[in-house]
């Protein structure tokens, strides 16, 4: 017997410094000069070697399934050229798995960044164009050995949709 897929419309609210603080930082342009402070990304990078790199990502759409955290560094993303995206997170948590009624959308601008906590949940970066290029700070092996997902369709029947 083939169970019925539940789809969750989560709703893209703009993204705030005050309204991403659970999940993170948002990361705006400043003056070349200030000095470093809260405003800027409170990085975690101490348990690897960090990698900087370029990530193309082909259209993703806006559904998603499968919620992915990492429990040994920060993370940094942005996209490059201006474009806008949509991103889902949970609160850092030690469990298994993220409450549903913790997942939140947001729609990010392209002239900023985020900065996940570390065991942040994240599904994304989402978006319509037919690529974009994303920078990705973390650590050389997380994607390898700090890679925690949980799949909402295998566990639940459940989908999830960002509009």
């Amino acid at each position: 017997m083939i169970q019925q897929i539940t789809l969750n419309k989560l709703v893209a609210q703009p993204i705030t410094k005050d309204n991403f603080k659970p999940f993170g930082q948002l990361i705006l342009p400043t003056y070349h000069q200030k000095i470093f402070d809260d405003n800027d990304a409170q990085l975690d990078l101490n348990n690897g070697i960090p990698r900087f790199y370029i990530m193309r990502l082909e259209k993703r759409g806006r559904k998603f399934n499968r919620i992915t955290k990492h429990n040994k560094c920060t993370q940094c993303l942005g996209s490059l050229n201006g474009k806008n995206w949509l991103m889902a997170v949970a609160p850092p948590s030690l469990n298994s798995q993220p409450k549903l009624t913790e997942i939140t959308a947001f729609s990010i601008p392209g002239n900023c960044f985020i900065k996940l906590e570390i065991g942040t949940w994240h599904a994304g970066p989402y978006f319509e164009d037919d690529y974009i290029d994303f920078y990705n700070l973390e650590l050389s092996n997380t994607n390898v050995i700090d890679h925690i997902c949980y799949d909402f369709l295998a566990n639940e029947n459940i989908e999830f949709e960002i509009v």
